[in-house]
C-alpha cells in the first residue's frame, strides 16, 4: 500500500518569480531529469526519493480567499534543519509567515502564488 509521498504539485502563473522563491529564498535546486511536457515547469529534488513539482498552468481557484495562517488552509508540510535559519531567509526576502499555533518548532508562508507550505523543524 502507500509507503511514502513521492512529489508534491503547486500551479504558479509565473515561473520566473515562483523559482526565485523555491530557489533564491529556499534554495532548492532543480532536477534536471524532467522531461519535456505539454506545458513549462520545474522539479526539484528534496531528497532521493521525493521532490516539488511547479507547473506553469492556469490556477482553476484564481481569486479564491485563503486564510491568513497556512496551517489553516491546504498545504505541504516539509522538514527543515534549522527554522530559526528559514526565519533569517524569510525575512530578508520580506515573505510574510507565521509561526505554527500548537507551539512546535514550525512556521507557514505562501509562495507567490499563494500556495501554503508549512516547514517543521526536525530529523528524517
Amino acid at each position: 500500500m502507500i509507503i511514502g509521498i513521492h512529489h508534491a504539485t503547486f500551479l504558479t502563473r509565473d515561473l520566473l518569480k515562483a523559482r526565485k522563491f523555491y530557489e533564491g529564498v529556499l534554495g532548492l535546486q532543480i532536477d534536471t531529469s524532467r522531461p519535456q511536457m505539454s506545458f513549462d515547469g520545474v522539479w526539484y529534488e528534496i531528497s532521493a526519493e521525493q521532490q516539488l513539482h511547479l507547473m506553469l498552468l492556469p490556477n482553476p481557484e484564481e481569486g479564491l480567499k485563503r486564510p491568513d495562517h497556512g496551517g489553516r488552509d491546504r498545504h505541504v508540510a516539509l522538514t527543515v534543519t534549522d527554522t530559526t535559519k528559514l526565519i533569517e531567509c524569510l525575512k530578508a526576502a520580506e515573505v510574510p509567515y507565521t509561526q505554527s499555533k500548537s507551539g512546535r518548532r514550525a512556521l507557514f508562508c505562501r509562495d507567490p502564488d499563494g500556495n501554503a507550505l508549512e516547514f517543521i523543524e526536525g530529523n528524517l
